[in-house]
């Protein structure tokens, strides 16, 4: 493998296991779990790449793993693609407010993944929003836990960007999403929004606050999603990735989009009084 700086793993050993062996059997009891797919993925090497964008959670393995399985579960029925655009939320604070990087690798305890630099550029510079700022990457785990799922599907085969978004509006997720679709046309890739729903209401509170989120996400909306966070005070962290994920998977084609699998922390831990809502969804052609 070429050079390149290397960005280490930031949440290895806290969101997941730190070492090789355990961090493969933490993804497959995720994928045999009972709020997961119940089976482990098989990667359809023929698959009608129908996927364009998923939604997936970036808790814990252990909390949110299961849901998150669903949609790579998903993925790897699909077929294989080239390149995964991953849009997380900026829990940290740290950086320019919509920040990628332009070159290198991310390791996890499964390998190194490379940067797609020249899809990055082209990102770069069609949007005119997103800097070059690893500082936003340091220790962000939005992004950061999506790789090694993809990487026990896929192993090395891929490449990748990530965008890391401390602005939520609606207005900057517009703009970075008719970018993405320009920069993805023609290409086969899928667009990935990080993201958990409520987080710490009573378990029915976030499940019907949830449901009204994900209905706009269902409708290939996200206007209608915006509106719908604001109006209900939904502490849903990555509304601006699943946004912009939307805006340019609409532009790409999409016609419909699919529930795979909602879940709370309560369902895991049986503490029902305060929860993290957590959903996989795919979006498709």
């Amino acid at each position: 493998m070429s050079g390149g700086p290397v960005r280490r793993p930031a949440v290895a050993g806290f969101f997941y296991p730190s070492d090789k062996a355990s961090l493969l059997k933490a993804i497959e009891d995720c994928f045999k779990h009972a709020l997961g797919p119940g089976k482990l993925p098989h990667l359809n090497r023929q698959g009608p790449r129908r996927i364009l964008g998923l939604v997936c959670p970036h808790a814990g393995y252990m909390y949110s793993g299961p849901v998150a399985a669903h949609a790579y579960y998903a993925l790897a029925n699909d077929g294989l693609f080239d390149t995964a655009v991953i849009l997380g939320p900026n829990h940290q604070g740290l950086g320019s407010v919509i920040a990628t990087v332009d070159s290198g690798y991310w390791e996890t305890p499964l390998g190194k993944v490379p940067v797609d630099a020249d899809l990055v550029k082209r990102i770069v510079k069609l949007s005119g929003i997103v800097d070059i700022d690893e500082s936003a990457h340091l220790y962000e785990h939005s992004i950061e836990v999506q790789l090694p799922f993809l990487q026990y599907i896929y192993g090395s085969d891929f490449r990748f960007v990530p965008i890391c978004m401390l602005m939520q509006d609606l207005n900057s997720s517009m703009i970075l999403g008719k970018a993405l679709a320009q920069a993805l046309e023609g290409k086969n890739a899928v667009i990935i929004a990080s993201t958990d729903f409520s987080h710490y209401e009573p378990h029915e509170v976030a499940k019907r606050k949830d449901t009204e989120a994900i209905k706009c996400i269902l409708r290939l909306n996200p206007e209608a999603l915006y509106e719908t966070v604001m109006n209900m005070n939904i502490s849903m962290c990555g509304v601006a990735p699943v946004m912009t994920m939307l805006v340019a998977t609409k532009i790409l084609g999409a016609s419909a989009a699919y529930l795979l699998k909602y879940a709370t922390s309560g369902d895991v831990t049986g503490d029902f009084s305060q929860v993290v809502g957590y959903g996989a969804l795919s979006i498709m052609k």
